[in-house]
């Protein structure tokens, strides 16, 4: 796998983790996209101040 597959993947994945968590605490379609859009900072601040 070349850098940029690796890269590309991993924000994904983020993505939709971002969204996810945002749709099973808000179940909001806007805040879940909005969310999705900051996918790993969205992530991390959910491990940081919510969980």
């Amino acid at each position: 796998m070349k850098k940029g597959e690796v890269i590309k993947s991993g924000i994904t994945m983020g993505t939709g983790l971002a969204m996810v968590i945002s749709w099973s605490l808000n179940q909001s379609v806007l805040w879940a996209i909005i969310h999705g859009l900051f996918s790993w900072v969205y992530v991390i601040y959910y491990l940081l101040f919510l969980n």
